[in-house]
Parts: structure tokens; sequence; C-alpha cells
């Protein structure tokens, strides 16, 4: 007679289970909360994997993920639908470019490599001639601890230590929270000073949604994407294969936001 498992074995796999996915999904999700509330999420998701009918379709779902990373990690197959997420278009003449926000690591109070590669690409469409105002975003207080330095004046204090005099006329847009948020601020602009056309710079995987967002709000918008410095695009590893789920989850999830009428994420 084969010995069955002791009552407790399915109800701790089902809190392993429930509490891994949780920690996948904020990942390839790239949520930015809060301590306690990743908590309360990673506690739910176990405590849910205790019951029997949620453990099964937790297994599941663990089983079908664990085949699409096998096949997203182990080959380029993401090539494609990342490159979809691109818009790049020649820089030309306009009023203004707009550098998104991209990030800042808070403790060591010093903008992320996609903020840095946003500016960096900026200052070079400045010093091309494109335009003679950039604008900055200010992260609000709903993004970071509230002790967190701002973005908009780590990027400013970049530009002045290169630019002490003669720099371009810096903007800021103010208490942003997504990426909506920045093209409201700069659709304000627009109207109090009479920009007709914008160079909107963002990472590459962004771009494309930014764009869309930015149309939305009646502004003729030039895409003119920084350059991708977290991974290969061409995908030759399996880590930069694994930086591709990460980007194409939290897209897709922000498009479904987006079209359900939620508040997108950055």
């Amino acid at each position: 007679m084969t010995d069955r498992p002791p009552w407790w074995h399915g109800t701790l796999q089902g809190l392993i289970v429930g509490a891994a996915l949780c920690v996948l999904a904020a990942f390839l999700g790239d949520i930015r909360a809060s301590v306690p509330v990743l908590l309360t999420l990673l506690v739910s998701c176990a405590v849910g994997g205790t019951f029997t009918r949620m453990r099964r379709a937790l297994m599941w779902s663990a089983g079908f993920l664990a085949a699409v990373l096998a096949g997203c990690v182990l080959t380029p197959v993401l090539r494609v639908p990342l490159d979809a997420l691109t818009l790049a278009q020649p820089p030309v003449k306009a009023d203004v470019i707009v550098v998104l926000g991209g990030g800042v690591q808070c403790g060591s109070a010093v903008l992320e490599a996609s903020s840095m590669t946003r500016l960096e690409r900026g200052l070079e469409l400045w010093r091309a001639g494109y335009a003679p105002v950039m604008t900055v975003s200010e992260q609000s207080g709903l993004i970071g601890p509230s002790d967190c330095p701002k973005m908009s004046a780590l990027e400013r204090a970049q530009i002045t230590a290169l630019y002490p005099q003669d720099g371009p006329q810096v903007l800021t847009l103010a208490n942003v929270t997504t990426t909506r948020d920045e093209a409201a601020r700069v659709r304000a602009y627009a109207q109090e000073r009479g920009w007709r056309r914008i160079l909107l710079v963002t990472t590459p995987s962004h771009s494309r949604r930014a764009a869309g967002l930015f149309r939305a709000n009646g502004l003729d918008v030039v895409s003119v994407p920084a350059r991708e410095v977290r991974y290969d695009a061409s995908l030759p590893l399996p880590g930069d294969r694994l930086w591709a789920v990460r980007i194409l989850a939290y897209e897709w999830t922000s498009r479904v936001k987006n079209a359900l009428g939620g508040t997108p994420e950055r």
C-alpha cells in the first residue's frame, strides 16, 4: 500500500507555489510598491494556494509559465514582438525635446541607467540644434520612498555640470506618476508657449506606447528613442532574453490597463 502524504503536504506546496508566482509576477510586471503592499500581496497569494482548487490552478499556471519562460529564455523568439514596441523616427527641427522620466536609485541618489541614457539622447539632440528647450520629469510622491531624490533635480544637476553656461533651457514636468501625466503636462506647456512639434525621448521598448499617449493629447510627436543599455536587443544570451520577457510583460500589461481605462504604469 502506498503511503499517503501528510495532510499538511498539499498546504505547504500551495503556499510555496503561490508565493513564487506572486514574486514572479511582481518581477515581470516591474511592480513598484511599498514593502507593506508587496508583503500583503505575497501573503494573499500564499494563503490562496492553501485551498485545493486554487492550488490546482496555481500548479497548472506554474507549469504553463515554466514552459513559456523556457522557450523564451532558450531561444531568441521574442525579437519580433520586442521590435514591435519600438517607434524610431529621424529627428527633425522641433520646439522642444521631451525627455521622459526613467527612474532613480533612491538609496544612492543617482539616476537609473534608463534615465541617464534618455538624458544623454536629449542633450545630443539639443547639441545638434534640433530644439532649444528640454523638459525633465519630477516624479510624484507615489513613486518610491518619500525621501527619494527627484529625477528632475538630478538631471538638472547633470546638465549644469556639463554646461555651466549656455546650456539648454530646461523646464520641469512636475509631480508625474505615469507617461499619461507627462503628456498632460507637455500639452499644458504647448498651449502656453505655442509649441507645435515635439521630439520625444524614451527607451525603445517604451517609445511606441509613449508616442501614442502623447498623440492622444493632440501633440505632434516625433519619436527619437535613446539607446537600450539594459540588455542587447538582438537577444544573444539568456540574460538578454529574460530582460525581454520582463519588458514585454510590462508593456503588454500597461496596454491592457490603458484599454480598460486604468492608469498605465510608467
